[in-house]
Formats: C-alpha cells, sequence, structure tokens
C-alpha cells in the first residue's frame, strides 16, 4: 500500500465532480476522462485535465478498458476510481488496472465475480443462511432459456440483468403475450447498458419496501454497516427519492437486516464500500443484489452519519484499514435525496435531450450534486440527470418539509423535468406517513387526468418578448420604431389592433395576441383572445431586469422571469411554473399544412436498434414497429392504427432526432 498522489476518475457528470471535490480536499491530485460527446462537459471543466476516451457510446468510450487505462498512464495517475456504472462493477476492468501497476478503488475482482453478478450474490447470500427472493441462481445468455425460466418460475416475474442496477435491463412480466419480444428488450437493453445481456429471473413481490445497507470492510474481514437506506419510491425499477435511516422499521428487524449485511462484507473479505439490498414484505426480508460501488444514494448516509464515504474508500485502498470501528458509527436526524431528471413525468417519464437554458437550486438550503451548468447539454447517450437534491433535518418531518420547500425553489428552463411530479410524490399521504412500497408510484401516478393552466402573464410576456424580438430582427422600416404594433390600425395608438400580430399556442389553446403601441410610461395594451374563450385585457411591460432575467409589470402584479427563443417557439419560466408556446404570425398560420396523423415519428434523439416491419408489411394498431435506445433504455415506437408501412426511412443502427419520421402507416 502507497499514498495516492493523483487519481484518475474514470466516469463522467455528477459523481466524477463529486468525486473530485473530496479528492482535492485530500491533497490528491486529480484527472479525468471524457467521451467525444462530453468534450465541454462540466466534469472535464472542473477536473481541468482529461483526456478523450472515445465515441460519444459508452462502449466505445467510458466502457472502453484499454483507453482509460491509457489515459490514467498518460497523465500519471496512480490510481483510478470508478464511480458509479459503467466499469464500476466489471472485474476484468479491475483486473487490467492491477495488471497495470495500478490501485483499483474498489473491492477486488474476486468479490465483484461473487458478489456483482445477481445470480452468484444469491448463491452467496444463501451459502450463510441469508433468506433470498425464490427464483433461479444461475445466470441465463439465451434467450430460450430466459423464457423457459419465465414459464418455471410463475407470474408474476421479474427480469434483471445480472451486470445492472438502476432499473436498466429489467422487465416486470405480468402475462405470457409477447413474452420473446419482452426478453429480446430486456437483454438488449443490458448488454447496451452494461456490456452484457445475462438475465436472472426471480418471483416477483408486489408491494415490497426496498432496503438498502452500506457497507464497508478492509479486505481482511473486517467488516461494518454504516446503517440503512429506504428507498421505496421507484417508479420503473429507477429510484426517485430516497431517505435514512428507514422510515419505520422495526428494531429487531433493522437489527437483524444490518447484521446480516455485514456478515455477507466480513465473510467474503469484502474490500471498500458496497451496498446490500434488501426487500421487506411484513416482517420477512429477503437478500436481493448486492452493488459493489458508491450507490448514487450515498449522500443521506454521509448527512446521517457525518461521514465522507468517498474519503473512505480512498483511506481503504491507499492504507488497506477502515480506520474506523461499529461503534464510531451513530445517526444523527434524517435525510433525504430527490433525483431531477430530464423527462415528462406526463408522457410515460420519456426522457428528454437538449440544452439546458437557466439553473438556479437552493445550494443555501439544500446541498445539491449536479454535473451540468446553464448552457450545457443533456445527450441521449447517458443517463438524463440534472441534479440531487438533498435534505437534513432533525427528523423525518423536518427533512422532508426542508426538500419540499428547496423543490418548490428550483429552476430548470429549457427541457422538461420531473420537478413538479417530484414536488406532488413528496405530499402524498403515504410519504408523509412514510408507509410507501416499491409500486406506489407506478400505481398511483396518473399523468392523463391533469392538465396544467397557463397563466395569462406568461401569455402576455411572451407576446411582448416576441415583438421586442422581431423589432430587433429588422433593420428597416416601421418594425423599428416602438409606436408599431404589428399592423396599421384605425382604433388609434391606444388600443389594439384589430388584427392579431402573432398566434401563440400552449397545451392545446392558441391565443391570437393584439397590441396597442406603447404609452407614455412604457406599457402596451394587449387583448389575448383565448380559443373558445372570452378575450383578457391587459396593461403590461416587460423590461429587463438583473441576470439576465425580465420583470413583466402587469396590473398590481409584478413578476420576475426568464425567456429563451427556441427557433419560433418561446419558453416562459416564473414562479407560476414553465409555459411554452408555439409562435406563429397569422399569416403564416392560415397558410400551415395539417399534420399527416399517419406519421410515425421518433419521440426523442435515439439510435435505431430494431425495425420490426419491413414496407408494406400489415400492422395493427399498437403494434411496435420501431424500436429506438436512447439514455440507456429502449422506447417503443407503435402504429396508431391498422394499415401497411410505407416510406420507411430509417434502419438498424441510424441515429435519428426528435421529431424526425421513421415511416408512415397507411390504410
Amino acid at each position: 500500500m502507497k499514498p495516492i498522489q493523483k487519481l484518475l476518475i474514470a466516469n463522467r457528470g455528477e459523481i466524477a465532480c463529486r468525486i473530485a471535490r473530496t479528492a482535492r480536499r485530500l491533497g490528491i491530485a486529480v484527472a479525468g476522462i471524457h467521451s467525444q460527446a462530453d468534450a465541454r462537459a462540466r466534469h472535464v471543466r472542473e477536473l481541468g485535465e482529461s483526456v478523450l476516451v472515445g465515441a460519444a457510446a459508452p462502449a466505445a468510450s467510458y466502457l472502453n478498458i484499454a483507453a482509460i487505462i491509457s489515459a490514467a498512464k498518460r497523465v500519471g495517475a496512480g490510481a483510478i476510481h470508478p464511480g458509479y456504472g459503467f466499469v464500476s462493477e466489471n472485474p476484468e476492468f479491475v483486473r487490467a488496472v492491477e495488471a497495470a501497476g495500478l490501485c483499483f478503488v474498489g473491492p477486488t475482482a474476486e468479490t465483484m465475480e461473487r458478489l456483482g453478478g445477481k445470480a452468484s450474490a444469491k448463491r452467496e447470500a444463501a451459502k450463510l443462511g441469508i433468506p433470498t427472493v425464490p427464483g433461479d441462481t444461475a445466470g441465463l445468455t439465451d434467450p430460450a432459456a430466459v423464457i423457459e425460466a419465465v414459464r418455471a418460475c410463475g407470474l408474476p416475474a421479474l427480469l434483471k440483468a445480472v451486470a445492472g442496477g438502476g432499473g436498466r435491463g429489467m422487465a416486470l412480466i405480468e402475462s405470457f403475450e409477447n413474452l420473446p419480444t419482452r426478453v429480446d428488450s430486456a437483454m438488449r437493453e443490458a448488454a447496451q447498458a452494461f456490456g452484457s445481456g445475462e438475465m436472472i429471473v426471480e418471483r416477483y413481490l408486489p408491494s415490497v419496501r426496498h432496503i438498502e445497507v452500506q457497507i464497508a470492510g478492509d479486505g481482511r474481514g473486517e467488516a461494518i454497516h454504516l446503517y440503512e437506506r429506504e428507498c421505496s419510491l421507484q417508479r420503473r425499477h429507477q429510484k426517485v427519492i430516497e431517505e435514512a435511516p428507514s422510515a419505520g422499521l422495526e428494531p429487531g428487524l433493522r437489527a437483524r437486516i444490518l447484521e446480516d449485511a455485514r456478515r455477507l462484507a466480513a465473510a467474503l473479505h469484502y474490500r471498500g464500500l458496497g451496498t446490500v439490498e434488501f426487500i421487506v414484505s411484513g416482517s420477512d426480508y429477503y437478500f436481493l443484489e448486492v452493488n459493489p460501488r458508491l450507490q448514487v444514494e450515498h449522500p443521506v448516509t454521509e448527512e446521517i452519519t457525518g461521514l465522507d464515504l468517498v474519503e473512505l474508500q480512498l483511506r481503504i485502498a491507499a492504507t488497506g484499514t477502515l480506520g474506523l470501528k461499529q461503534e464510531q458509527v451513530q445517526v444523527r436526524g434524517h435525510s433525504f435525496e430527490a433525483r431531477v431528471y430530464a423527462e415528462d413525468a406526463d408522457a410515460g417519464f420519456l426522457p428528454g435531450a437538449g440544452a439546458l437554458r437557466w439553473l438556479r437550486f437552493p445550494t443555501e438550503s439544500l446541498r445539491v450534486e449536479s454535473g451540468v451548468d446553464a448552457g450545457d447539454e443533456i445527450t441521449p447517450f447517458y443517463d438524463p440527470m440534472i441534479a440531487k437534491l438533498v435534505s437534513r433535518g432533525a427528523n423525518r418531518i423536518e427533512a422532508l418539509d426542508r426538500l419540499s420547500a428547496g423543490l418548490a425553489t428550483c429552476e430548470v428552463v429549457g427541457l422538461t423535468t420531473n420537478l413538479g411530479f417530484l414536488r406532488e410524490l413528496l405530499g402524498w399521504p403515504e410519504t408523509r406517513s412514510g408507509e410507501m412500497h416499491t409500486r406506489l408510484i407506478d400505481a398511483r401516478w396518473q399523468p392523463a387526468a391533469r392538465r396544467v393552466e397557463t397563466p395569462a402573464e406568461h401569455v402576455a410576456a411572451a407576446a411582448l418578448w416576441w415583438l421586442a424580438r422581431e423589432r430587433r430582427r429588422c433593420d428597416w422600416g416601421v418594425w423599428t420604431q416602438p409606436e408599431f404594433s404589428g399592423w396599421r390600425t384605425l382604433a388609434g395608438p391606444s388600443l389594439p389592433s384589430p388584427q392579431p400580430s402573432v398566434m401563440l399556442a400552449a397545451g392545446g389553446v392558441s391565443w391570437a395576441v393584439h397590441f396597442s403601441a406603447p404609452d407614455t410610461q412604457g406599457f402596451t395594451q394587449i387583448a389575448l383572445a383565448a380559443d373558445a374563450q372570452a378575450t383578457v385585457n391587459l396593461r403590461a411591460c416587460l423590461s429587463a431586469a438583473t441576470d439576465g432575467a425580465q420583470v413583466l409589470e402587469c396590473g398590481d402584479t409584478r413578476l420576475e422571469l426568464r425567456l429563451f427563443a427556441d427557433g419560433a417557439a418561446v419558453e416562459v419560466h416564473s414562479a407560476r411554473g414553465t409555459s411554452r408556446f408555439d409562435a406563429i404570425p397569422p399569416l403564416a398560420a392560415s397558410a400551415a399544412t395539417a399534420v399527416i396523423g399517419s406519421e410515425l415519428k421518433a419521440p426523442m434523439m435515439g439510435k435505431v436498434v430494431a425495425v420490426l416491419a419491413a414496407e408494406g408489411d400489415a400492422v395493427q394498431a399498437g403494434q411496435t414497429v420501431i424500436v429506438l435506445e436512447s439514455m440507456k433504455m429502449e422506447l417503443q415506437v407503435v402504429a396508431e392504427r391498422d394499415g401497411a408501412v410505407s416510406g420507411l426511412r430509417c434502419a438498424v443502427g441510424d441515429m435519428v432526432g426528435r421529431g424526425d419520421v421513421l415511416c408512415e402507416v397507411t390504410a
């Protein structure tokens, strides 16, 4: 063992920034890696030294073992920290690191082989008498064998990627219908995300709680636990809200779970940090898996124990000792973490990609872990997480209230996020009481039942901003004059023109916007004629504020906003929420062509991984025609009508953009 003088961080995003922060505090120099898509990413900027390891696809870059080892040697690093995901659970990577004479910050390759795979981990737990979920303990690589195992297990069954985590490559099977397609999709997604499509099949236990125990070991048989986290608030097996300690675990049950996790780590001479996961049903509990790495949700454990888990990892790697006894680990208070994603909760949690125009998080009241800044891109190649928001309180309700209050002040402009969903989720009675289970969100969340009303102030601000932008775009004629309202009018300068100057559309509603010329105080009379609604008349003024914001004065309301252009669209953000308008001059609107309902379009940018129908094939409504891969998940593009495939415009391997027409289904 020798001190770590320079560390290569073999990851990206927020976890790369997080690891670098602790390493530098300890006096350890850092360097990173990046793909072509991440050349200007925040982690590259913050680390200051980073090596290009390949193209955007993870297999070509962040999973490229040879390129990562080469990068470590190039920057003179003596150790590599893998973060989470990517190569963090790959024993072959560990062997390559050690063969190169470098220190791997994490468990040994042997430990990963025994515990890192879900099938082998179940076998190790069973040897120690730890209860395990009924199902196979052998990993399966043949789709036919997986199908046979599902039929033998019975329904409901759960497919799980042996090498994976975070809900990737996981599928709940509740019917034998389309079973081969479901199996192929899960295995393909697992291979894409983790480099292996190997699966296990388990009996699915509904309405359970997900409890995980943070463990640490010195690699020689001494191990401790750092208490547990509650991760039951999930959607599609992806954690959304985590907390520590768990809410409502009976003391005896908690003690047995903690001791089983510690026993498992000690028996296998576990080195470094890891997480032992369990599911709890009533007074029964079952071993689920081991994640031999740092977890996304590790900050909540840090908040209640006062420990820096990255520092602990680095200490074990450098000295081979824990430097910490079990009795020294104490729980103080309560902590919550919420994951903010670029995704549309009202569209089935569809992930988004694009530029983040503006970000503001309440860093004075919450711990914020993020890997992006305003102006950065969320790409389709990686997880769409924007930030993790972490609260701490003297008790559970105090920590929960602080997180709720912090979420209410977050501002993310440019992409649809799950912020509204998170705010609602924290207010549910089950969340408040701690009586959650892993299917709560999937069972209760009803996106189709909601409709967001667009504030009239947002319409007025978007209209005034559009008008000012149009004036700036011109260098000739009356458009450059502030008294010009868009159309000549016989009504006089103080009244809105009878002819609308712009049509604004949002949320299925269109507004015809009429302007007057500004008065001597700079205020404009605006008439908003919405679909089948009474005309709204406003007197408003939009002016620049600090930090690129705008202030709308409207009646007795003064509202700070942020406005951005995206082609012909205008996006407005304020304390009232976010609105996105399509701005169309009336003459252009009258000439617009109708949308062709038979077109199948890409819901977001991604790679075509399967084309399941050929030109001329008959398809039925609801049938999957094309499969896209984006952000480590698969998206099914289905036919909306019965008909025949025509005009096929994509092939397997193509990269397509959001809204691109992939094919048509004609009657």
